[in-house]
């Protein structure tokens, strides 16, 4: 095997690599920090252990108790109240589009039912879209509820201490009671698929023209940047819809995963999310040099869009800087969309705000791609 080998020609190979190297800054530098910031991103982004959950209450007592138990929930690191007094109407509204996390209902004559010894029950609502965001938060309920009421059952009151709790904490799994995992991650793996499929794809488009030597004939050619976006991802649009098809089918058939929402309005959302995903693709094939950079570069920004969406960790468990490197990413808009159209059954006025969003980072992404085209070789 080593007969004959020359460590002469070894070392100018080895020389020759090293130059090469050098002289390829983009990838070299694309090699050191992809690693960096995957540390970082799971050293400090990461957090299966959310706190501080937006929370409303709708508290129909208005007693001692019901404030002491109000209290405990905001000095909790697990629960964030928003909003003390709010209306069954709007904690409903809240929840369905995922501005609230919990919805914690006290009922009418709460403390004077603790007193007489009937058990009266706190129904706790929570947004169960995502289990792994509100599993913690929920085992943490019943010790603040607990030292919160304990520490109003005084004087003739303290017998209510013993034996079980003077009332009942009914937990209620909205959109998910079951609490099954693959009620979450289905509609996410849509989102992932489409996004590295998309990305990867187009992201070779022009580097593979250019190592073909098929680009000059494509940069005579009488074609604007524009016609050009819109031929190259055009096709892929197309094979983005046999992939939604395929995942919903088995979603359904295999998962069970429900379907609550319009079909109408989860396709017209996959279409803006396919066409962004596209247009970035391009954007990283146009800056490229080969399809190895084109790949380096999609693959640098599908780690971290995939963390930062709330797809395998709690997007509210991340600190507060990356939520908002996370608002970027078309993800994690459609996450949210995805998963309030089949679980929850949105509409347009539940998911507008994500809806708007993603098209806004869709008109950013194309408007960098035709910025991006270059007519030249250079």
């Amino acid at each position: 095997m080593f007969r004959g080998f020359s460590f002469r020609r070894f070392f100018a190979l080895l020389g020759k690599e090293l130059i090469q190297m050098r002289r390829d800054k983009a990838t070299f530098s694309m090699l050191l920090s992809v690693p960096l910031m995957e540390i970082l991103l799971f050293g400090y982004a990461i957090n299966s252990d959310p706190k501080h959950l937006p929370t409303l209450v709708v508290d129909a007592d208005q007693s001692v108790m019901s404030r002491s138990l109000v209290a405990a929930l905001e000095v909790s690191d697990y629960f964030k109240v928003t909003g003390r007094n709010v209306t069954e109407e709007d904690a409903q509204q809240a929840l369905a589009s995922g501005s609230a996390q919990f919805v914690v209902n006290i009922p009418v004559d709460f403390s004077r039912r603790v007193v007489r010894g009937e058990r009266p029950q706190i129904l706790i609502e929570a947004d169960a879209t995502d289990p792994s965001a509100t599993s913690a938060a929920i085992g943490a309920l019943s010790g603040l509820a607990n030292q919160a009421i304990d520490a109003d059952l005084t004087g003739p009151l303290t017998g209510l201490k013993q034996g079980p709790a003077p009332y009942e904490l009914l937990v209620h799994r909205r959109y998910n009671e079951e609490n099954e995992t693959a009620y979450s991650v289905i509609p996410g793996i849509l989102g992932v698929v489409l996004s590295s499929t998309m990305v990867m794809m187009t992201s070779i488009a022009m580097t593979r023209e250019r190592e073909r030597g098929t680009l000059e004939g494509l940069l005579v050619a009488p074609i604007r940047p524009m016609e050009m976006l819109l031929g190259k991802i055009s096709p892929y649009i197309l094979i983005g819809f046999g992939q939604i098809l395929v995942i919903l089918t088995a979603a359904k058939v295999l998962f069970h995963v429900p379907m609550m929402g319009s079909m109408v309005l989860l396709f017209a959302v996959c279409v803006v999310f396919i066409c962004a995903n596209l247009a970035l693709g391009f954007v990283f094939s146009s800056i490229a040099k080969n399809q190895m950079q084109a790949n380096q570069a999609s693959s640098a920004y599908l780690l971290p869009s995939i963390i930062l969406s709330g797809f395998m960790f709690p997007y509210r468990g991340m600190p507060e800087w990356a939520q908002w490197l996370g608002e970027i990413m078309p993800i994690t808009h459609f996450l949210r969309i995805i998963r309030g159209i089949l679980l929850k059954g949105n509409t347009l006025h539940e998911i507008w705000w994500d809806f708007w969003a993603l098209i806004f980072i869709l008109v950013v992404f194309c408007t960098l791609s035709v910025r991006c085209y270059r007519r030249t070789l250079d």
